[in-house]
């Protein structure tokens, strides 16, 4: 596939597909990204992405692997101006310079909350409009004599056109509302352009979305105190009622970007990816009697990444350059378990607790490794304001590391994990729910609820939403009817018992789609499809917490001052 490679000269940002084995051991042609070339041995390497894939299949591939018929060069980049004036650009790809950058123009409505009209309304006419264009510089101005509000516009906008009423709260009493608008013809004026309203909250824009006609019906389960009956059929009752996703929900889908996270150790927000850290840059690490591939990029020192393997104390988790290096390290080391407090053990599982900043070294080893399994985490050198819990496996030589999570000390948004990680070798064999359950067993004895810090990887996702389901079916199923009617429990009932945040516990019972709304209540429905799955998935989750095997005391830490 890669005759014309000689002739074509390839670099970085160009798109072609890519030969690639499928898990079913099948050829297929993905389209990748070429990111970084390399020459070893008279052969030429290229790193690429493949397009839609998570970035843990990244590789290194031959030219042979190219399809050279369907090159896609870079195009060049379209500078941005940006706040301060000075010009800016984005990363090139054929699909981002297709994209052609309109300014938008800003429509502000001074209006006070307490006055706004009520939505489907239009606003009193005459309005004192007044027109800018920036070529013929015209300004035509309808003066309104009983109201002295100005609204400034950049386009005309009929006097009849409806404005949906603005949220009657004090954060949005002034708002923004930004018109679409198409690009003019050079020189000349925009006209008849119709401005799709959006509000400004938060630093947000979303857009105003008119009632629609019909009959009216409840947008939530009327409240975590409502009784909900639990009702157990063959078939699930057709008048199915979705709840709208919370706001800490990783199932939100409105398409709204939110502002990422300022405290914690993740964020969202991958605007300041470079070809680096796209990159993984590290080829093998040893740890224990494991070989482990990094999946992402990781910030080792730069000495190390060009070593074959990088060697790992299994116990204190320093990094070595070799295995003498290392070998002579383990004469040197005393430790034979994770530093901190042993809080649980039952069987050859351990949980020790280990504070970020009286460990610091060991915390910051440990996000290193963490790091190189985890792409959406930012690895903070600063350990402080952390604690970190090792899951452990005991054997004659010592306690293993099997995973981890992470949490703040102080949560102002009731997290109860920041980092959560089972690695590689241990990965399917339970211990990710583990790590979840012992989170949520440290939550109960706090008398707290919690929720993980969002955005949670795919795997992630996956683990708590399996935890979640099975969690709450458990209860669903031990209830039992009183006094011949049918059983009936609270959302809030369910999060106090399980210590799992309210939005998660409906974001769940939505994912499994069984609330239902019959006869003018809230009931949920178990089908024999539902019941059957979850009766097989416990029947194969042999590790559970056992909440007598855990010593544990929490700290108030807001007394404590730094840490």
């Amino acid at each position: 596939m890669a005759d014309n490679c000689s002739s074509v000269e390839i670099v970085e940002g160009c798109r072609l597909p890519v030969l690639r084995k499928n898990q079913e051991h099948e050829d297929e042609w993905p389209l990748a990204e070429i990111l970084s070339l390399k020459e070893v041995s008279g052969r030429k390497l290229f790193y690429v992405h493949y397009i839609d894939f998570n970035k843990r299949l990244d590789e290194w591939v031959t030219a042979d692997r190219l399809d050279m018929k369907k090159l896609q060069f870079p195009k060049k980049e379209a500078k941005t101006p940006t706040k301060n004036g000075l010009s800016g650009s984005r990363p090139s790809s054929p699909e981002r310079a297709e994209r052609e950058v309109v300014p938008r123009k800003t429509l502000d409505l001074n209006l006070q909350s307490a006055t706004a009209p009520s939505r489907g309304k239009t606003l009193p006419t005459p309005l004192r409009l007044e027109v800018q264009l920036s070529q013929k510089k015209k300004v035509v101005a309808l003066q309104k004599k009983k109201r002295k509000e100005v609204v400034p516009l950049v386009t005309p906008v009929p006097p009849a056109t409806p404005v949906p009423a603005l949220p009657s709260s004090t954060e949005t009493s002034q708002a923004a509302v930004f018109p679409v608008v198409r690009e003019p013809p050079p020189f000349k004026a925009r006209e008849d352009l119709e401005p799709i309203p959006t509000v400004t909250t938060n630093g947000t824009a979303r857009r105003l979305i008119p009632p629609q006609p019909g009959r009216k019906r409840k947008a939530n389960c009327g409240g975590p105190d409502e009784m909900i009956k639990v009702l157990q059929y063959n078939k699930p009752q057709s008048a199915a009622v979705f709840l709208p996703p919370p706001e800490d929900s990783q199932d939100s889908s409105d398409g709204i970007p939110t502002a990422p996270r300022m405290t914690g150790s993740l964020v969202s927000d991958r605007s300041h990816d470079d070809i680096i850290t796209r990159m993984k840059n590290i080829e093998c690490i040893e740890l224990g009697r494991h070989r482990l591939k990094p999946w992402y990029f990781s910030p080792y020192p730069q000495e190390l990444t060009t070593l074959p393997i990088l060697y790992l104390c299994e116990f204190c988790l320093k990094y070595l350059k070799s295995l003498k290096c290392l070998q002579r390290h383990l004469t040197k080391c005393n430790l034979r378990h994770p530093p901190g407090n042993e809080i649980y053990r039952k069987g050859t599982i351990s949980f020790f607790e280990i504070d970020g900043r009286k460990n610091k070294n060991y915390s910051q080893n440990l996000c290193l490794l963490a790091k190189c399994f985890l792409d959406h985490k930012t690895l903070y050198y600063d350990t402080d304001p952390f604690l970190f819990y090792v899951m452990t496996e005991y054997d004659s030589k010592g306690f293993h590391i099997v995973g981890y999570f992470s949490k703040e000390k102080e949560s102002t948004e009731d997290y109860n994990v920041a980092c959560i990680l089972t690695l590689p070798p241990y990965q399917r064999r339970g211990y990710g729910k583990l790590l979840i359950e012992f989170s949520y067993e440290l939550s109960k004895v706090e008398g707290k609820t919690g929720t993980p810090e969002k955005p949670l990887s795919d795997l992630g996702l996956l683990s708590y939403r399996s935890y979640w389901s099975q969690t709450i079916l458990e209860i669903l199923m031990d209830l039992k009817p009183d006094n011949g009617e049918r059983p009936q429990i609270t959302i809030n009932e369910i999060s106090e018992i399980t210590s799992v945040k309210k939005e998660d516990v409906i974001s769940t019972l939505q994912y499994l789609n069984l609330i239902n709304y019959y006869k003018g209540q809230y009931i949920l429905t178990l089908s024999e499809e539902i019941v059957d799955g979850h009766e097989k998935a416990m029947q194969k989750r042999h590790l559970r917490i056992d909440p007598k095997c855990l010593h544990f005391t929490p700290k108030d830490w807001s007394k404590r001052g730094k840490w």
